[in-house]
């Protein structure tokens, strides 16, 4: 499993969410949008590094010059790191 934090070049969460809601990522588990010192943040589980690495590569750019404009200011800063231990709690109904 692979975890990345990436900070989008988008100045509203109406651009940012344009760029998320126009793909369902192959390989994406999960996805969280955040704020923090003013700018957003997200952060995304993948099932591998592969799968976020060919998302960030093949589908990203496209996306973001036909929200942004051809020339954005700035492509993402993206962190990536591989998940050594995942905990998820049980469900009680």
């Amino acid at each position: 499993m692979w975890l990345t934090i990436a900070t989008p070049p988008t100045q509203s969460l109406d651009q940012l969410d344009k760029i998320m809601g126009s793909v369902a990522p192959d390989g994406l588990r999960a996805r969280y949008v955040c704020q923090a010192d003013g700018k957003f943040q997200v952060i995304a589980v993948w099932d591998s590094k592969e799968h976020a690495d060919r998302f960030f590569r093949e589908v990203l750019g496209p996306i973001l010059a036909r929200v942004l404009g051809p020339e954005p200011s700035g492509a993402p800063a993206v962190t990536g790191m591989e998940v050594l231990r995942e905990f998820t709690p049980a469900v009680t109904g």
